[in-house]
């Protein structure tokens, strides 16, 4: 039986071939296994085309010509594509991406990521805070629990979540040493991991007298509280990833105004991790003063803009050391900080000098935001103020009500003191 034009005979009945429009709408169900997309969406299928006879023939660009899912990739568009009435064949004409092209890709995918992200344990009200460093040795975890402890000591509850699951120290920083426990939760069909809990003395000031306000709390959980401090975890990206998505999911974190996670450094597979399962986490990078890390830190907040987060604020730490009789020592360099912060267009929120009472606080378990009396003990209560009034308000003080009755009590605490 002869067919004119767009039609052809199958068990005598005619069936037109698809359009094409119709053959991209099919491959939109053909998912990306590593970019977790589809292939039309990616813009990983430049062209295809249709015969009059129902001969399909798709053109597809891979990241790289040796991509390892390029037999998934092809099983999964000539079944979806076979099946449509009307096609006869299915040919794919494979293809690489540009530079330009793959970075266009790996955009859409993080993009993708971040506005279907799964939801967590983490309450949607914490305010998130990443604290990211370009490499190792600037005392990134340092940071972090003083930062914790102090905007805990104004009445907060804080979470504290050691992402460096390698290289974990926040135990040892917060005194903390008992197992953490899973328990069975309300709600819940499965025992949830129960943080460690961590009691903070509210600070005097800001908001209120004591009794007027809750006493903070931190939560802390960490890789330390699993292993013994000297036991080395051999594990690969994958598996780093899949402890950071377990504290995320698995712990119960309960009420939570604030989250700070310590990330271990670099631009690797935890943070790339972090950025799909809490997008609206927002970073701090810490910096020392000496030129070659703040150019290596800047690409803790190039990650970070490629993956759609925020880069709230530059902190350098180990800055000029000041010795007995007042003399000051740029130690490790100077304006490195200042230099990052205008680099990545966002405030430096402070200088941590070098002083031993931190690294003492450290080993004794004593953050000394909360203990210490020095520079480097008030410099940590002025970021943490920073990060509570400007840089990242509490969810719940976000209202003019809330916020009202804290600026009355600071105003009473004034009166009451004069």
């Amino acid at each position: 039986m002869s067919v004119p034009g767009n039609y052809r005979s199958i068990d005598f009945m005619i069936t037109p071939a698809p359009t094409v429009e119709a053959v991209f709408e099919l491959l939109r169900a053909v998912i990306d296994p590593e970019l977790g997309a589809d292939i039309v969406s990616l813009g990983m299928v430049p062209e295809v085309t249709v015969s009059p006879a129902g001969d399909v023939q798709v053109g597809i660009k891979l990241t790289i010509g040796g991509c390892p899912l390029r037999a998934q990739i092809k099983k999964d568009v000539e079944s979806r594509v076979a099946v449509h009435p009307g096609v006869r064949t299915v040919r794919i004409e494979w293809g690489e991406m540009t530079s330009d092209e793959r970075s266009q890709v790996m955009t859409k995918a993080r993009w993708n990521a971040r506005e279907h992200a799964p939801a967590t344990a983490v309450p949607t009200t914490t305010r998130v805070l990443a604290i990211a460093s370009g490499k190792g040795g600037v005392g990134k975890s340092s940071v972090t629990v003083n930062l914790a402890a102090a905007v805990a000591a104004q009445g907060f509850t804080v979470g504290v979540l050691d992402a460096d699951i390698w290289g974990f120290s926040v135990p040892r920083l917060l005194g903390i040493d008992e197992p953490l426990e899973a328990q069975r939760v309300q709600g819940s069909d499965k025992p949830r991991i129960i943080p460690n809990e961590l009691p903070v003395a509210r600070a005097l000031g800001t908001h209120g007298k004591p009794g007027l306000l809750k006493p903070g709390l931190l939560k802390v959980v960490s890789t330390g509280f699993l292993v013994e401090e000297g036991t080395a975890l051999m594990w690969r990206g994958l598996m780093l990833t899949k402890a950071v998505e377990q504290f995320l999911h698995d712990v119960e974190w309960g009420e939570l105004d604030y989250l700070f996670i310590d990330m271990p450094p670099g631009t690797g597979d935890v943070q790339m991790g972090l950025a799909r399962m809490l997008p609206r986490t927002d970073l701090l990078i810490v910096t020392t003063p000496a030129l070659a890390a703040q150019k290596v830190a800047a690409r803790a907040a190039d990650m970070a803009r490629r993956s759609f987060l925020r880069v709230c604020g530059v902190i350098e730490n180990m800055s000029a050391f000041t010795c007995d009789h007042g003399e000051s020592y740029a130690l490790f360099g100077d304006g490195g900080g200042q230099a990052l912060a205008e680099q990545v267009g966002v405030p430096l929120l402070g200088r941590i000098p070098l002083e031993a009472a931190v690294a003492a606080g450290g080993d004794d378990g004593l953050p000394v935001s909360l203990t210490g009396e020095g520079a480097a003990a008030t410099e940590f209560r002025k970021i943490a103020r920073q990060i509570i009034e400007e840089v990242a308000p509490p969810t719940n003080m976000a209202g003019c009500s809330a916020r009202m009755l804290n600026l009355v009590a600071a105003a009473l605490d004034a009166h009451d003191g004069a």
